[in-house]
């Protein structure tokens, strides 16, 4: 009878709000119509303070990779030397990337679980003076890290000329970034995790400094030449087919987030980390990361051979309808991720710990039973 009651608690793609749906369900208009291009600067120009910045956000129909590519493409090419700071898959996403361009990325690895510091990065940037640019995840979704942009960026500037570009997918519209202020040159998020949309769409922005260098560059590519889409939303359009749909929805996304608040939002999101955190702690659950660097939108747990993750995962899909994410590259079937962002809230979270809780004794492992609950009902009624 419930099968379709779906309980979706991965780091994307997130479940959608009923209202957003709904706005999704608009009938079709035409993609080149006035009704549309006033929808569509509007969303554009609401997106910018989730960046924190002043400069256009440009919008493409793409998932959140075809975005990551087009920072590449217009900033960098062949024979060009780049820094991609690697904590996690997603990382090695960026270094990949620059690669099939024939772009050196030298790597600057650190292990999957800590975040990349400051003074490893000024480091690496002495002993890689050349590079163009350096590439770097804010949130790293495989492992829950989220690394100190702002301080990488300080490092940046006054190491390099280097343009500093950020992944953001799995994090903006929940934690802050403050694009200007940190003086970060490029970021990049898609519309499927804190954005509460399907997948689909991809924003990008970029800086002064970032645009100088893209001008000043022969376009690589076609549908990710970064030139015509600003050409494009002068003219409040599109180069390109847009995703009609799912700018309907994401005018509803805005409505919703701005109904809210962003301190609030990012309030919310702090909560249901430390909710999620303290519950696994109670339960004796290692925790791949340390509390200083936890995301807001992802946990990621690593039983460490106490349990079988995949048999815990199995056990909530099958009984409570409850998909939980697994780990990725060498952690596959190692450790399981418990996603919460977007349209998530604190008694979501108290949901899953419970079914967790549950599925762990279904597995004869041995627990304190309702203590990871407890804890973060205490963690939400103190917030509270």
């Amino acid at each position: 009878m419930f099968q379709d009651k779906l309980i979706l608690r991965i780091p994307g793609p997130t479940p959608i709000p009923p209202r957003v749906q709904q706005a999704m369900n608009h009938p079709m208009i035409g993609h080149r119509s006035g009704q549309f291009s006033k929808l569509f600067a509007d969303v554009a120009k609401r997106l910018k303070p989730f960046f924190g910045t002043a400069q256009d956000v440009y919008i493409l129909a793409g998932s959140g990779t075809s975005a990551l590519e087009m920072a590449v493409v217009n900033t960098v090419g062949a024979g060009d030397e780049v820094a991609v700071l690697v904590s996690g898959a997603f990382g090695e996403r960026f270094a990949k990337i620059c690669e099939r361009y024939d772009i050196t990325a030298h790597r600057l690895n650190v292990p999957w679980g800590e975040p990349i510091r400051g003074e490893q990065l000024e480091a690496f940037l002495a002993e890689h003076p050349n590079v163009k640019a350096v590439f770097a995840t804010q949130c790293e979704t495989s492992t829950g890290i989220l690394n100190p942009i702002a301080e990488l960026a300080q490092v940046v500037r006054a190491k390099s000329d280097a343009l500093f570009i950020v992944d953001a997918v799995s994090c903006l519209g929940a934690v802050p970034m403050e694009m200007d202020a940190w003086g970060v040159d490029i970021v990049v998020t898609g519309s499927q995790k804190a954005f509460m949309l399907p997948t689909g769409l991809a924003f990008i922005a970029a800086s002064e400094r970032a645009w100088n260098v893209i001008d000043n560059r022969k376009p690589q590519a076609f549908y990710l030449d970064l030139k015509a889409y600003r050409k494009s939303l002068a003219e409040q359009t599109t180069p390109y087919t847009p995703a009609v749909s799912l700018i309907f929805g994401l005018e509803e996304v805005c409505n919703m987030l701005e109904e809210e608040g962003l301190e609030n939002i990012f309030k919310r999101h702090e909560l249901m980390r430390d909710m999620t955190r303290a519950a696994m702690k109670a339960l004796g659950i290692p925790l791949m990361t340390a509390d200083e660097f936890g995301a807001a939108t992802v946990t990621s747990l690593d039983p460490q051979g106490k349990f079988d993750a995949e048999e815990l995962r199995k056990i909530l899909r099958t009984k409570y309808n409850m998909i939980v994410a697994g780990g990725q590259q060498h952690l596959k079937g190692k450790i399981f991720r418990i996603g919460h962002m977007g349209y998530c809230e604190p008694l979501d979270v108290i949901t899953v710990i419970s079914a967790i809780e549950m599925a762990l004794k279904e597995m004869g492992v041995d627990i304190p039973f309702g203590e990871g609950v407890k804890k973060a009902q205490e963690v939400y009624i103190n917030h509270v």
